[in-house]
């Protein structure tokens, strides 16, 4: 089978999720053809993701949130007005997208929650099935237990999902646990998609603290931290707009770009790990037994970062106050059951996108005896006629 993916470019977890997958389906005989990967003015496509991913890569002007004027959390009313005066941009996006998925020739598109390929759908008979992946969709889930904060912005938050997979044939909620099937929001639960790296990893306690911030103002409180506690080494990634290279404060702190080998292995001899509560490094703290800070950016974290307490993941704060990570870490105990989940994707995820594939192959396999037999009876019908 060949496959064309969509990928909202903004923040880790989908780029990597698209990386994994990848390497997935070739390693069973398919074919990624190409990966159209949403852009934006505040983020720039890590250096990882060219040098991994196998499929041609393409670029399209994408709708993302804008962080607040201390760049921490997310701005959503700020973020709606930026992009509603984008609208003609987003239009010849929808248009890229439909060019690219008819030429490819792909048999099956893969979007990984990228909102513009809903919009596509919902504009234009496209004629090749869509598989929505993410986690996000597990918050649709008539089973998933929701935060009781921020009910409004979870209400946005959905709908949102439900935008991004407008005409998908179905939804694969990734999440930390196994979960039924839920046939009516067409949502199956399928494990996280780590990358292979992360399977060859061997977990060690080291003496500092490991982590990564989606929005880098949160660089302030990390500084402040540290500044009263200099003893404990701090490494910490960030998603910086310009930094390319580490910027080293002082012995025990440092900021590093987005760089994935390294973030992994720094992951794996942690002595904790504090982050934005992004889903992908939450998962690989999990399956690496580390414990975890988590200091949500916007609401999707919020729901991310409960749903990962409640599996004993570990703590969520306002900022990244490390001292209660510190005291979690002392009588954190790794979810037994986590890693097998993880493991399982392969098996899983397969099995599902084998399913669709069947279905495709079943319904193009009724349309063309329906044409052929709309043919013939338009000949017969002329034949009689007596124009033939």
């Amino acid at each position: 089978m060949k496959y064309l993916f969509i990928v909202q470019g903004e923040g880790r977890g989908h780029l990597t999720q698209c990386i994994a997958l990848e390497e997935m389906l070739r390693r069973n005989g398919h074919e990624v053809v190409e990966v159209l990967v949403g852009k934006s003015a505040a983020r720039e496509l890590p250096a990882f993701f060219q040098q991994k991913i196998k499929a041609p890569v393409y670029r399209f002007e994408s709708p993302n949130f804008l962080p607040s004027a201390a760049n921490k959390r997310n701005n959503l009313w700020r973020s709606v007005t930026y992009n509603l005066c984008k609208i003609p941009t987003y239009l010849k996006s929808i248009r890229f997208i439909k060019q690219h998925i008819q030429e490819s020739r792909a048999d099956v598109v893969i979007n990984f929650y990228e909102l513009l390929t809903g919009f596509c759908y919902a504009f234009y008979y496209i004629g090749v099935p869509q598989i929505c992946i993410g986690h996000q969709y597990l918050f649709l889930h008539k089973d998933f237990e929701l935060p009781e904060i921020h009910r409004a912005k979870i209400g946005t938050l959905n709908f949102f999902s439900r935008l991004t997979s407008i005409g998908a044939e179905q939804r694969l909620a990734l999440s930390f646990h196994e979960m039924p099937e839920d046939t009516r929001h067409r949502i199956r639960v399928v494990p996280p998609l780590l990358r292979k790296e992360v399977f060859s990893l061997e977990p060690k306690t080291g003496d500092y603290i490991h982590g990564y911030m989606l929005n880098s103002g949160f660089a302030e409180n990390v500084l402040e931290w540290h500044k009263k506690r200099p003893e404990t080494p701090l490494c910490f990634f960030w998603d910086r707009k310009g930094e390319h290279t580490v910027k080293q404060v002082d012995e025990t702190l440092s900021f590093h770009p987005l760089d994935d080998k390294k973030f992994l292995e720094m992951m794996s001899g942690c002595r904790a790990y504090a982050s934005t509560a992004g889903f992908e490094s939450i998962c690989e703290a999990m399956y690496l037994g580390k414990p975890i800070l988590m200091v949500p950016a916007h609401i999707e974290q919020d729901c991310n970062a409960y749903d990962a307490a409640r599996n004993g993941a570990g703590i969520v704060s306002k900022d990244f106050n490390l001292d209660g990570l510190l005291n979690f870490a002392q009588t954190y105990r790794t979810n037994v059951t986590f890693r097998p989940w993880v493991n399982s994707a392969p098996y899983k995820i397969l099995h599902e996108l084998a399913q669709e594939a069947h279905a495709t192959c079943l319904r193009r396999s009724l349309q063309s005896y329906y044409y052929y037999f709309l043919m013939k009876k338009v000949y017969l019908k002329n034949l009689l006629v007596g124009r033939h």
